[in-house]
């Protein structure tokens, strides 16, 4: 008689296999991948953990772990990211968004507080991760977001959709498609910023399935940013703000970059690592 394989059963033996195969946070990989095989959430798993999974399911899940082992990120594989107690829907076209940038989106929501009607822009907006939480907690106000590739603002389209918010999408490099639309109260952007050098000792699973376009700038990876803080600066309303994700290792130089600002602070992220310039205009 065979095995009969329940919930808990494949969490124990992914997990273990994974820990073997060095994935992180193996437990939790796990959980997403069979979550996803049940057309169920997480919490479905813990109520359920006796809940036998029939040969059609095991044979999904064990493709979806073969997937993940070689390399492939589970967010590639389950087609969704969690981004601000947000889903989002992602695919090789969009970088995936990390929780590191939840910094950035955390400040602009402090910053803008109570207030509404502030005309807020994302630049690069990829899945619209960050242009579509700050519609989803700040609603009343006016959020518009470009990214140069059209592929990912259909993605960012179909996020904005599934979330039911109002985003005003344009499709150009930086700020060219919203240069003659006014000025902004706040600019936000998450650009490329690792160098070529810094790109060849990315791990296998960012450098060989995440794009390219998304991750990559010339020199010392801040190359776009000199190129997009001096036009932000003239879209910025007075006392306007600019808010940039940047490397660990870039914030001294990334300061450099925004002397001509009234005031310039520096944000770590959750591990302590600077991830964030918040820049005032004056």
């Amino acid at each position: 008689m065979s095995k009969t394989w329940r919930i808990a059963d494949l969490l124990s033996w992914t997990t273990d296999y994974f820990m073997r195969n060095c994935i992180d946070s193996p437990r939790l990989e796990a959980e997403i991948l069979l979550a996803r095989v049940l057309n169920m959430d997480r919490v479905y798993l813990y109520a359920n953990f006796d809940r036998p999974v029939d040969e059609a399911e095991r044979d999904h899940y064990k493709d979806y772990i073969r997937r993940r082992v070689a390399g492939e990120p589970s967010a590639y594989i389950v087609g969704y990211k969690e981004f601000m107690s947000l889903d989002f829907k992602v695919t090789d076209e969009v970088l995936i968004p990390r929780p590191d940038t939840e910094v950035l989106v955390e400040s602009i929501i402090e910053l803008v507080g109570e207030r509404e009607k502030l005309k807020i822009c994302d630049i690069g907006t990829g899945s619209g991760a960050i242009a579509i939480s700050l519609a989803h907690y700040l609603p009343n106000n006016v959020i518009y977001a470009t990214d140069i590739s059209s592929k990912a603002l259909n993605i960012a389209r179909e996020n904005a959709l599934k979330h039911k918010v109002k985003i005003n999408f344009l499709e150009g490099n930086l700020l060219s498609p919203v240069s003659d639309l006014g000025k902004f109260d706040i600019i936000a952007a998450n650009l490329p910023y690792i160098s070529p050098n810094d790109f060849s000792k990315l791990a296998n699973e960012v450098r060989d399935y995440e794009p390219e376009l998304a991750l990559i700038a010339n020199g010392d990876g801040l190359d776009l940013y000199r190129e997009f803080i001096p036009e932000a600066y003239d879209l910025l309303t007075p006392k306007g703000y600019l808010f940039f994700e940047i490397s660990y290792d870039q914030g001294v130089k990334a300061l450099k970059l925004v002397s001509d600002f009234a005031e310039a602070e520096l944000v770590k992220d959750y591990a302590g690592l600077d991830r964030l310039i918040m820049a005032r205009k004056g």
